[in-house]
């Protein structure tokens, strides 16, 4: 019973995050791993129970949808969904023991590009103009990698489209919270067929992934964009080496 409720918690922050600029499956999946479910099962698990949130996030966030670096919403959503059901194949064809391996390199690249995309975009946007080809591209990779990895795919979202454009995070997280949970569904569908989810641990980490990503979209309407950032770079630093010092202790 402790675990399934230290679960719900877990879900209940990371739902959170996810609401507020991405990341919480630097929550959900160590978490899920400490309750004993191998890697690959835990990061199918972890993006099945953060569905929930995600979309209660995308109805708090429903009237600021809106482009993404110029493009329409439509094409850059059925991008994010193809890519979202590759990842998820892909993940699916891997083993645990590389999966142990890459994980850290994943959350390393994520945890990157959130601290340094915003400095970079400036440099960028001198000498480069993004077209919808080179946006949906972009937007199909961070699908594949969403389906594929789904920890802190919203942080690469908002660090790749930093590069793009000149929006802050709070106009960018109504469009990232739709995308996340599109990538999130077509990977959720094909993991709940494929028999890897681990449905009690997920169901308890699910109940509170809806409740912390309800409040935490609320909260996201309310916090100073810094602070959200800064709480979210500081964090995934720290699970970043934790994850590293597992793989190669």
């Amino acid at each position: 019973m402790t675990t399934y409720l230290l679960l719900c918690a877990a879900g209940f922050l990371a739902g959170a995050m996810n609401a507020l600029a991405g990341g919480g499956s630097f929550v959900t999946l160590p978490a899920l791993i400490a309750a004993g479910v191998p890697s690959v099962a835990a990061n199918a698990s972890s993006t099945v129970a953060l569905w929930p949130g995600g979309v209660a996030s995308v109805w708090v966030y429903r009237d600021g949808l809106g482009q993404v670096a110029g493009v329409p919403l439509l094409p850059t959503w059925l991008a994010t969904l193809i890519g979202g059901a590759i990842g998820a194949l892909l993940l699916l064809w891997t083993p645990t023991s590389l999966f142990d391996h890459v994980l850290p390199w994943l959350l390393l690249v994520a945890t990157l590009m959130l601290t340094f995309g915003p400095r970079l975009g400036p440099l960028l946007r001198r000498h480069f103009s993004a077209g919808i080809v080179t946006v949906l591209s972009i937007q199909l990779i961070l699908g594949i990698y969403g389906g594929y990895f789904g920890g802190a795919v919203g942080l690469m979202m908002l660090a790749a489209w930093s590069l793009l454009d000149t929006a802050d995070i709070k106009t960018l997280n109504p469009s990232r919270a739709l995308m996340t949970t599109s990538a999130n569904t077509i990977a959720m569908v094909i993991f709940a067929f494929s028999g890897i989810v681990y449905w009690p641990e997920m169901t308890a980490m699910a109940i509170g992934a809806l409740a912390g990503g309800y409040g935490g979209a609320h909260l996201g309407r309310r916090l100073p964009p810094q602070i959200v950032r800064g709480g979210t770079i500081l964090f995934a630093c720290a699970v970043t080496a934790v994850f590293f010092l597992r793989a190669y202790r």
